[in-house]
């Protein structure tokens, strides 16, 4: 007969039954691990704003937004892109700013594209801008190096003076 110690137990193992066991410790990775450390995460695609969307309120995104549809409000993202039938009433902050549609209100950008078919009314605050024959634009532009600091943003520094009645 059978004696359960032996059964459930294991014994002493031999050379290839430890080979086999540090084998099987050593498996491919799973589908939650990543195969290796350095694989980039996928990029998630933009999220599209369709055209019969219409939006009151601000936006917030760390990824890329296309606007089809109508905005009232502020917009910050990674890459923006302003379709061409697209408005948007406010400002709009972005490392990457392409604009085919109508905006109205500051932009802000590292790079800032200005097609054609663009109807920009309001200042253009950028690193670099390239404005394509046939696109409208009224306002200013001025080139800083860091576009998207909010403290860098405003057109001019405020006097000394203000900032000491400010606070006596």
């Amino acid at each position: 007969m059978f004696s359960k110690s032996k059964i459930n137990e294991p014994g002493p193992k031999t050379a290839p039954e430890a080979e086999k066991a540090e084998k099987k410790e050593d498996k491919a990775p799973t589908m939650s691990e990543p195969s290796t450390p350095s694989t980039p995460k996928a990029k998630p695609p933009a999220s599209v704003l369709s055209a019969d969307l219409q939006i009151t309120g601000n936006i917030k995104t760390t990824g890329d937004v296309n606007i089809e549809g109508n905005v009232k409000g502020d917009i910050r993202a990674h890459l923006l892109t302003v379709g061409e039938g697209a408005t948007v009433e406010g400002e709009c902050v972005a490392d990457d700013v392409v604009v085919n549609g109508r905006v109205v209100g500051k932009v802000r950008g590292l790079k800032v594209r200005l097609t054609s078919t663009a109807r920009v009314e309001g200042d253009i605050i950028h690193k670099t801008i390239a404005i394509e024959s046939g696109a409208h634009f009224e306002g200013s532009v001025q080139r800083q190096e860091d576009p998207l600091n909010s403290k860098s943003a405003g057109m001019a520094p405020k006097p000394a003076p203000a900032a000491a009645e400010a606070k006596g």
